[in-house]
């Protein structure tokens, strides 16, 4: 099996992008409704190609993770959080979320961060088990924060130091 290649991602990598997040929508990881036409542009005010390392297998794009800051506080900037991690279907059991992660705490750590958090829905236990085996903790609970699809979900917080 190939070994995914992570690189930043580029303004050319916009529509692939949105591409990835609209098919790989899920509730088990996201609060949103399901995308709907007329879609957002992936990039934004918000966060641009430098917020994000996306993942290649034989040249195609299958995974991205966005790396930000948690907050806009001065006091705060020393830490990074995922947010957002999305794999393609067909790329699954491959190592990219685990390579999209390793990259991510580099690339923290290049930025000169010392923590990194996330957060991930209580149901969502594999990707739970994904950050747990890369060093991440739970760091509090938000017991049935949501309510998504009928059912009352908890919010987790992860994080590591670097």
């Amino acid at each position: 099996m190939p070994v995914p290649y992570i690189r930043h991602a580029m303004l050319d990598d916009e529509e692939t992008l949105g591409r990835l997040d609209r098919v790989t929508w899920s509730p088990l990881h996201s609060v949103q409704p399901r995308p709907q036409p007329p879609y957002e542009p992936f990039f934004n005010e918000r966060f641009g190609p430098r917020d994000h390392l996306v993942a290649e297998l034989d040249g195609t794009v299958v995974g991205y993770i966005r790396l930000a800051f948690p907050t806009p506080l001065a006091c705060n900037s020393h830490v990074r959080q995922i947010q957002g991690l999305v794999v393609a279907d067909e790329a699954r059991g491959a190592g990219v979320a685990r390579a999209l992660l390793r990259a991510a705490q580099d690339e923290a750590r290049r930025r000169g961060a010392r923590r990194l958090t996330l957060r991930v829905l209580g149901h969502n236990t594999p990707a739970r088990k994904l950050y747990e085996s890369e060093g991440f903790v739970v760091e509090g609970i938000l017991p049935e924060e949501f309510l998504i699809e009928g059912e009352y979900v908890d919010d987790v917080f992860m994080g590591r130091s670097l």
